[in-house]
């Protein structure tokens, strides 16, 4: 077996789970790679992300159209999409040479821009957020397609278009529901809405979702998972469902509602 170790950054405090790990790894025969900025080429039965949520969403662009199983290991705070903490590391590596464990795929968004000089063609695992600039004062109008029927103009601090796996993060905060994640749907969740009749709204994810922001608008941010940048007003912004999917590894006790009652605190 071959794996791929990738941490953004591991604090001095939790340097000897780390190693401890490696350890485990090596003792057991398993080869690993420690990698940082890409993945070399070649064959790698898992990834492993080191760290919290963000790290593992890093990770994932990382892999790419790959599609190599990530395995989560929290060394952050929530840690809700990942497979073990960082003192359960000597039974996740048993269960993996084992077999006991399962992978769920999980639905990603595409991006596409209409701006020439700020060209957009990108993937996102959690969700796709458009922010009004805070400083300006004006709210950011958006009108939303889903197909060629328009369905309201959002005006407001934003507006999040999240997948089943981002519906327990940003999407969640703003009064969104909870997806599972084979749920075979997206999200959009208004964010500070002026209209207080706007509520979230399901749609399903073979749809082709439009975002048209208004000409008279001030520049806005837009966050693609954890990636920011500034977009003129005008902007249109094309979604659809990803073409390839996250593979993320559950052991054969987890699912993902033991998460949501682990994580989330449900039933205590």
């Amino acid at each position: 077996m071959k794996v791929a170790l990738y941490a953004r950054y591991i604090e001095e405090a939790y340097r000897q789970q780390y190693q401890q790990l490696c350890d485990i790894l090596h003792n057991n025969g398993v080869q690993t790679e420690e990698v940082v900025d890409s993945l070399p080429q070649g064959h790698y039965d898992f990834l492993f992300s080191i760290g919290g949520d963000g790290t593992l969403l890093s990770s994932v662009h990382l892999i790419g159209r790959r599609q190599i199983p990530v395995i989560g290991i929290n060394f952050g705070h929530l840690g809700f999409l990942t497979t073990a903490g960082r003192f359960d590391t000597a039974t996740l590596v048993t269960d993996l040479l084992a077999g006991r464990y399962s992978i769920e795929s999980r639905t990603l968004l595409h991006v596409l821009s209409n701006q020439p000089h700020h060209p957009i063609d990108t993937f996102v695992v959690n969700e796709v957020s458009l922010h009004r600039l805070l400083e300006g004062g004006t709210l950011l109008s958006t009108d939303l397609y889903v197909g060629d029927d328009f369905v309201a103009t959002y005006a407001g601090d934003g507006l999040i278009v999240a997948t089943p796996t981002g519906s327990t993060a940003y999407s969640l905060s703003c009064g969104g529901p909870i997806l599972t994640p084979d749920s075979h749907c997206f999200v959009i969740t208004p964010n500070g809405t002026h209209n207080l009749t706007l509520r979230p709204i399901i749609v399903p994810d073979s749809a082709v979702l439009r975002l048209v922001t208004h000409p008279q608008n001030q520049p806005f941010n837009l966050c693609t998972d954890s990636r920011r940048q500034h977009l003129p007003c005008g902007t249109e912004l094309t979604l659809t469902r990803e073409s390839f999917t996250l593979h993320l590894v559950r052991l054969h006790n987890q699912s993902f509602f033991t998460s949501i009652h682990q994580k989330l605190g449900w039933n205590f």
